[in-house]
């Protein structure tokens, strides 16, 4: 596989010569690839226009997961640039060998993020250290003290409005809409432990790796209530049921969660129709409806 070249000029000086660039199953904003070079094996992933303006964002990230400390495999960032001009962006990490993912498997990984979770943001503030992107889109972070107000301000309401101006909005929300997001402070607790998630947790982005740990790739990073990620557990099918019993003998579950999470899963169904368009449409309206 051939590098472009402004990405194999800048890479040059980190991983030394590189003897094969090959393609791997990745997401679907960047291409993705193994590097075997001088300095040793590493991932990279690059892209163009607005996917390679995520990369910086996705390297704090890494960064903050690393700084947990929890026994989760995370992979160590190497380089990072966005894109530039007309130069692509990229991201280059250490290589993660994959593993099996059996039943000790998803027992550690549930044990493993209960600890992630409890790494907390000394000043019990909600948000990140900069702005970042939940896929390719824009994902506000700015602090806020309060977590419902967080929530409606920084997931939320951008979402909608980003919905509504790519006309993916439809206008019998509107009401249901406003309902919700004035209705937040009663659904979701005021001040949580401001744990750091992951922020987009589904299968797509946990690896087994070879010595048996769960690792994380692709955050969209920031400082919140565990529960959210706890549900992107759920959205797409689930994990096996030992991650969840493991997970909350670590650390259980408030009263509430079974609302709670279809709430910030919106999010990740707005965030969806903003990406992909009417399929999620069905899923949107019946959260709305449900609580507006």
């Amino acid at each position: 596989m051939t590098l472009p070249a402004s990405v194999a000029a800048r890479l040059q000086a980190v991983t030394g010569t590189v003897r094969r660039a090959e393609p791997v199953v990745g997401g679907c904003i960047a291409h993705a690839t193994r590097l075997d070079a001088a300095g040793g094996t590493f991932f990279l992933k690059w892209a163009d226009g607005e996917a390679g303006r995520t990369f910086a964002a996705e390297a704090a990230g890494l960064r903050a997961l690393r700084a947990a400390g929890s026994p989760l495999v995370v992979p160590e960032v190497a380089a990072a640039e966005d894109a530039a001009g007309e130069g692509p962006g990229f991201l280059l990490t250490d290589w993660v060998e994959a593993g099996r993912s059996d039943g000790p498997f998803w027992t550690g990984f549930g044990e493993a993020l209960a600890a992630l979770h409890s790494h907390t943001e000394p000043e019990g503030r909600y948000g990140f250290e900069r702005a970042g992107f939940i896929g390719r889109l824009p994902q506000a972070n700015d602090w806020h003290a309060d977590w419902p107000d967080f929530f409606r301000s920084q997931r939320l309401a951008p979402q909608f409005e980003r919905a509504r101006s790519s006309g993916r909005w439809r206008s019998g929300w509107d009401v249901f809409a406003d309902r919700l997001l004035a209705r937040l402070g009663d659904l979701l607790p005021a001040r949580p432990p401001a744990s750091i998630l992951h922020g987009d947790l589904w299968s797509g982005n946990v690896l087994a790796a070879d010595d048996g740990r769960a690792a994380l790739i692709d955050p969209a990073a920031y400082f919140g209530h565990r529960e959210a990620d706890l549900a992107m557990t759920e959205l797409f099918g689930g994990f096996d049921r030992r991650f969840y019993d493991a997970y909350r003998a670590a650390w259980p579950l408030e009263p509430g969660y079974a609302e709670q999470r279809e709430v910030y899963n919106l999010y990740h169904l707005v965030n969806h129709l903003n990406h992909f368009g009417a399929g999620y449409a069905g899923g949107v309206e019946r959260v709305l409806r449900r609580f507006g």
